[in-house]
């Protein structure tokens, strides 16, 4: 199976998206057992690839206590280390998450990660960026460098912004005693931002594996009168979803796997409907003359990530 479950909104009541519905008030209790659920319903769908981080609120001790009764070899587990979740599930919070890529921290969230084994599969830096200089910090890639031979498991990172295509281009290039460092690259890509299709064939043929993240646009591919710039695609998106009696999302997430046929793509489904709803992009295949139609529908990076920024933790 081509889809995987995000667990960004599981593990804390808010996340940068636009709410399709209202959702109801949760104690931690109800909370766990809601996020189990969703859990549930994603492996009887036939899922077997989670990717949660400790920046996710409670999604990493979440899936740590869930994988418990698991035994499937099968299941594949991705986290990350360099956020850390500060708002303590205030949904008024200032701040909901601090970004940190330091080697302290790394250290600090991997003691933590570890516990997803045996079924930890992928340790990613968690948004990657020049800023950060994370992939100019020979302490920090030597230490993933060691996790990756004692532990057997892939290296990678997530990437996000208008730079990813140079943010995927300076990692490619960066060894540790001559072993190519990243196998692993999970990055935005959607109906809008297109920008790493650029860069899919070349991360293929060095054997790389790609995740997608934001198929849906973090919401913004449901219609929505704030986004007048969108009407005109609203309109094609529910007239192809129609057309295979699905939804938009469904189609979103069937755009995605058609143009860069990517390890997996992430739904980020946050109740159990909506995981049997995004898995219904793979019961159809889009026509040239569609996926023509969606391509022509994407925006500079720069609009993207701009519009992106100015979105509020919903």
């Amino acid at each position: 199976m081509e889809i995987g479950l995000g667990t960004a909104a599981l593990g804390r009541p808010e996340y940068i998206n636009i709410r399709q519905e209202e959702k109801e008030h949760l104690t931690l209790g109800h909370f766990k057992k809601h996020a189990f659920s969703v859990l549930d319903a994603a492996y009887k769908e036939g899922i077997r690839y989670f990717d949660t981080a400790p920046g996710y609120g409670m999604a990493e001790q979440l899936l740590i206590d869930w994988l418990q009764e698991k035994n499937d070899p099968g299941i594949e587990v991705a986290t990350k280390w360099g956020y850390t979740y500060t708002a303590n599930f205030d949904p008024n919070a200032l701040i909901h998450e601090v970004k940190e890529h330091s080697l302290n921290k790394l250290n600090e969230q991997w003691n933590k990660s570890k516990e997803l084994f045996p079924f930890l599969s992928v340790y990613q830096i968690h948004s990657a960026t020049f800023e950060s200089q994370v992939l100019e910090n020979k302490e920090i890639l030597n230490r993933l460098a060691m996790l990756k031979k004692e532990h057997d498991i892939r290296i990678g990172l997530t990437t996000t912004g208008e730079n990813q295509v140079a943010v995927i281009t300076q990692a490619l290039a960066i060894e540790v005693n001559g072993i190519p460092l990243f196998d692993v690259f999970q990055s935005t890509y959607n109906i809008l931002d297109q920008s790493i299709g650029t860069i899919a064939k070349t991360l293929e043929r060095e054997n790389k594996q790609l995740v997608i993240k934001e198929a849906l646009a973090n919401g913004r591919l449901f219609p929505n009168n704030k986004y007048t710039a969108y009407q005109d695609l609203y309109k094609k998106l529910e007239s192809i979803a129609l057309n295979y009696k699905v939804g938009i999302d469904a189609v979103a997430i069937q755009f995605c796997m058609q143009m860069l046929t990517p390890y997996k793509v992430l739904s980020g489904a946050s109740m159990k409907k909506h995981v049997s709803q995004n898995l219904m992009a793979e019961t159809f295949n889009l026509t040239d003359e569609e996926i023509h139609t969606l391509l022509e529908a994407k925006v500079s990076p720069q609009f993207y990530w701009k519009e992106r920024k100015n979105m509020k933790w919903n």
